[in-house]
């Protein structure tokens, strides 16, 4: 094992995937290491339930068999927040009243396992997601990864704490009304909120179902964008999954225009190193080149009042209205409390709530026009367990302040780590946008993140430099081919003609099968199957630019289409597919990995 993956330091996803496929550390290994990593930080109330390690290295040693190329995640240790299935595991909301066996694994995880990652435990939380302070559960309180008189945050503080301490380098969470934001801020690390319905959440035990997403942990923005990328994609069994394409990762904007609160509209309850620490990352933008745009914030403080004030706390009885009943005393004092209240609530007050929601969307809709993205703190200020034990639901409140209106108004979310106060204390903003617009602010959020030169977590260990964007302009769209148009095959030269440059030769995530069209001159038609379903596919990706790109698709005939390609690292981009109802007189040629093999087979024919 190389000296600088030692026991101490953490590192990222991308670094340890590159070790495992230059055969410098095994996935093995990187497992063994978790482990250690795990009994040295010696903190029980992480986990609530773990693996076993002989059973972890031998999947490990499985899964060094496979082919790397095609897994983005390949030999990746994952924690699992315990509100999400994952099979071998109980899943108990952090209520041991409440466990039961999942059958199957959530298709978040299914998505992660079939990417290359290796679920190792499961995380603890505030019991059934409702809190953002960590300390809500019977399986005792995490530590916070920098501070250990500080909360850890919640509710997904297992998740947070295993990455900031360096245990693993990502994690999943879920984030409800901001429980995938404060913990990051509080162990300073970055937390993205996908747009609602990008990420299934079939097998998630809901919080509040309409307003649920998984959410994810990483050290980095790039860490975090892959496995989003990853986990995205529709999914029949999640009657919430909405089709979001992920755009691609551009360069920082040349005219990045971001909205920040009007002036007294910002309350950080008289935290002035806080306060002073927002004004630093705002500077901060502005050196960036970010145009800063002030909008009111008020009308989204009224849509946060209306999470906890208003209908959807019903949502929250709804998931636990069975155990209130036969088993009170089971369900933490503070959940309890909160939750109750629930069925109080009328048809009335919910028809009420919806419509004052509605005229706060729109008032939402219109503060985009103008602004690319709001920059906010994560949270207000930081308090210690002791605080919110003595008065744990209003400083709960409090550190919702910037989060709670979220989801209600369909937004996306990253939360940055943005310094680290004198004090010791980690500052964190979050950046939020539109939905479907994630990799809009992954773009962004990478470049700030690195300008900080904040160490990753707590470990102390440097960021590394940002690692270099596909496309090289944003007026150059880059498209996936995996037939005729490849180099030197029959239509290579409709691209060449439109000035098309090849940018790289890689291959599709293992989830496609591809297939000999009877066609003149002959073509292969690819198709998306069930993830890890399929192979993973030869192909090369060109660059035009928008003009041709616009004139390269129309020009395609049927059955061929232009869709959302996933490569084996990860990243999305468009390119060929094929409509399934020509294929049943078609070659299945999958076996091949590719049209130049085929091609090559039948010319030797």
């Amino acid at each position: 094992m190389r000296a600088e993956m030692g026991a101490e330091q953490p590192e990222t996803i991308a670094a340890i995937v590159a070790a495992h496929r230059a055969g410098t550390l095994t996935p093995a290994q990187t497992v063994a290491r978790t482990y250690q990593r795990i009994r040295d930080h010696n903190d029980p109330a992480v986990f609530i339930s773990l693996r076993d390690e002989n059973d972890a290295i031998a999947e490990a040693e499985k899964l060094a068999t496979k082919e790397a190329a095609g897994l983005p995640l390949y030999g990746v240790p994952v924690v699992v927040k315990d509100n999400i299935d994952a099979l071998g595991f109980p899943t108990t909301a952090a209520c041991p009243a409440f466990s039961y066996i999942p059958t199957h694994d959530s298709t978040a995880v299914a998505r992660l396992r079939a990417a290359g990652a290796i679920i190792i435990g499961k995380t603890n939380l505030d019991q059934f997601a409702t809190g953002l302070v960590g300390v809500r559960s019977p399986y005792g309180i995490p530590r916070n990864a920098i501070r250990e008189d500080l909360i850890p945050g919640g509710s997904s503080s297992g998740s947070a704490t295993a990455v900031g301490a360096g245990l693993v380098p990502l994690s999943l969470g879920t984030d409800t009304a901001g429980s995938g934001r404060v913990p990051a801020m509080l162990n300073n690390i970055v937390g993205l909120k996908p747009s609602l319905g990008m990420i299934s959440t079939a097998g998630l035990v809901p919080a509040c179902r309409t307003l649920d997403c998984i959410s994810v942990f990483a050290l980095t923005v790039d860490d975090a964008a892959l496995a989003l990328s990853v986990m995205a994609g529709p999914d029949q069994a999640d009657p919430f999954s909405r089709d979001r394409p992920l755009g691609a990762i551009t360069p920082l904007p040349a005219n990045l225009r971001l909205g920040v609160p009007r002036s007294g509209q910002l309350i950080f309850f008289g935290d002035k190193k806080a306060e002073a620490a927002y004004a630093d990352a705002l500077k901060r933008w502005t050196a960036l080149g970010a145009t800063l745009i002030e909008f009111d914030l008020e009308p989204f403080y009224e849509t946060a009042r209306l999470l906890y004030e208003g209908p959807w706390v019903a949502e929250r009885y709804l998931v636990i209205r069975d155990l209130l009943a036969s088993a009170p005393d089971t369900i933490h004092p503070v959940t309890r409390e909160i939750t109750a209240a629930g069925a109080r609530l009328t048809a009335a007050e919910t028809f009420s709530a919806l419509y004052r929601l509605q005229g706060l969307r729109k008032i939402a809709e219109r503060t985009f026009t103008n602004i690319d993205a709001l920059v906010l703190p994560t949270a207000p200020t930081a308090y210690t367990t002791a605080q919110v034990l003595a008065n744990p639901i209003e400083l709960n409140s409090r550190l919702g302040t910037y989060t709670n209106f979220v989801n209600l108004l369909d937004l996306c979310g990253l939360a940055l780590p943005a310094a680290m106060r004198a004090d010791g204390i980690p500052f964190g903003i979050t950046l939020l946008a539109p939905t479907g617009h994630d990799a809009l602010l992954a773009s962004i959020g990478r470049v700030f993140h690195a300008d900080t030169k904040l160490t990753l977590g707590a470990k102390g260990a440097a960021q590394a430099a940002l690692a270099p964007l596909a496309a090289n302009g944003i007026d150059e769209i880059p498209i996936a081919v995996v037939g005729a148009h490849l180099s030197g095959m029959a239509l290579n030269g409709e691209l060449k003609a439109l000035n098309g440059q090849l940018i790289e030769a890689t291959r599709t995530a293992a989830d496609y099968k591809l297939y000999a069209l009877k066609t003149t001159p002959p073509k292969p038609g690819m198709l998306r199957v069930e993830t890890g379903k399929g192979a993973s596919i030869e192909l090369e990706i060109w660059i035009l630019s928008s003009s041709a790109f616009g004139k390269f698709v129309n020009a395609i005939p049927a059955p061929m289409a232009i869709g959302t390609v996933r490569l084996a690292d990860g990243r999305s981009v468009k390119g060929f597919l094929v409509e399934p109802e020509v294929l049943g007189e078609a070659r299945d040629i999958t076996a091949y990995g590719g049209w130049r093999k085929f091609m090559a087979e039948a010319a030797t024919a």
